[in-house]
């Protein structure tokens, strides 16, 4: 028998659950984050190595960094590899603050990743334009979510004072 004044047992369990799905969602949509810097730095290991294809997942800055460190010798491989493992670095610690649903870190990769679809058009690489097109409303979505799971949990803590009361 429930309790005078007190909520029914499932609706918080309502609320848990949609706040699981929410956060799932999250996860996955900053997943991206993982699946551009992965790539990026595979792509650049493609390019050291000389191979005649790469990933459109990755970043066309890498790219740019990819071609000015080969002309560059070996000292531009040395180079390449730091300078693509620190974007790949940023684009890990973009995830890990999205997840934790830090919107600051949502905005800056979305924002690098916008403007590394735009340094592809010169070279006319559309498929990748493409690709960044669909990661960034994918990226986006995730951004929407965490408007709603804010939401969720400015409902919830209201309900929970005004239950206590």
């Amino acid at each position: 028998m429930a309790s005078p004044g007190l909520a029914p047992i499932n609706v918080p369990a309502k609320i848990v659950e949609q706040k699981l799905r929410i956060e799932q969602a999250l996860r996955n949509s900053s997943s991206w984050f993982i699946v551009v810097a992965a790539l990026s730095l595979v792509n650049s290991t493609l390019s050291m190595v000389g191979a005649s294809i790469h990933f459109i997942f990755g970043l066309g800055f890498t790219q740019i960094v990819d071609a000015l460190a080969h002309q560059a010798g070996t000292a531009g491989i040395v180079l390449d590899f730091f300078i693509n493992g620190m974007v790949a670095a940023a684009f890990v610690m973009f995830w890990a603050f999205a997840r934790k649903g830090q919107k600051w870190a949502w905005y800056a990769a979305i924002g690098l990743y916008a403007v590394d679809a735009l340094i592809l058009l010169p070279f006319k690489d559309y498929l990748s334009v493409a690709f960044h097109a669909y990661a960034l409303y994918r990226m986006w979505s995730g951004l929407k979510v965490l408007g709603v799971l804010e939401r969720l949990n400015q409902s919830a803590a209201a309900g929970a004072v005004s239950s206590t009361f």
